[in-house]
């Protein structure tokens, strides 16, 4: 069965975005940002919700004849721009490049997914959406890359539900851009 993960950026103190919005200390270095690329290679759908969506739509208009861009930039955009998305939202009527409005709930969605051939990954963006996954217990792997920042406050980037979930944890990586990669796996009983 195709695993689901949950992988982004998030701070020390476990936000995906502070309390005003700001997301711009997630910036990968050169070693993280490869690091995307490599996790993106092992994925077949994206699930995203429309924040996340919307901050993903640059990379759908990157030009690959633009000698500003450098070479790790233009293989990130080679690999996100086919690959498929399931985007979730309640406010837009029409998606752009390779991407599907979701037409059932995040459970459905994941069950038809998980249902489909395929080996690669079902990976979720978004902590609003990870938390309903969570809460349905479809999450198989949560990937955090922790950066050396405090925000003080906003969007979680674990589901605030009060259940316990018990994890192992898998691989860890230090970036010398000083930000640390934890996977952990979900223990199922």
């Amino acid at each position: 069965m195709r695993s689901v993960t949950y992988s982004m950026g998030v701070s020390l103190d476990g936000y995906i975005v502070g309390p005003d919005g700001d997301f711009g200390w997630t910036e990968p270095g050169d070693d993280v940002f490869r690091f995307w690329i490599e996790e993106i290679r092992q994925v077949d759908v994206h699930l995203l919700g429309r924040r996340l969506y919307e901050t993903m739509l640059y990379w759908e208009t990157v030009d690959d004849q633009d000698p500003s861009l450098d070479e790790a930039t233009l293989e990130w955009a080679g690999l996100w721009n086919p690959l498929p998305k399931v985007v979730f939202s309640t406010t837009l009527s029409s998606v752009q490049g390779h991407a599907r409005l979701a037409s059932g709930s995040v459970a459905e969605e994941i069950e038809r997914l998980r249902a489909e051939p395929g080996e690669g990954e079902i990976a979720i963006g978004g902590a609003t959406l990870a938390a309903e996954a969570a809460a349905a217990g479809l999450i198989d792997e949560y990937r955090a890359m922790v950066y050396p920042v405090l925000v003080g406050g906003g969007i979680p980037f674990f589901p605030r539900d009060e259940r316990r979930v018990d994890l192992e944890l898998v691989e860890t990586r230090t970036y010398n851009s000083r930000v640390v990669y934890l996977r952990h796996r979900v223990q199922r009983q």
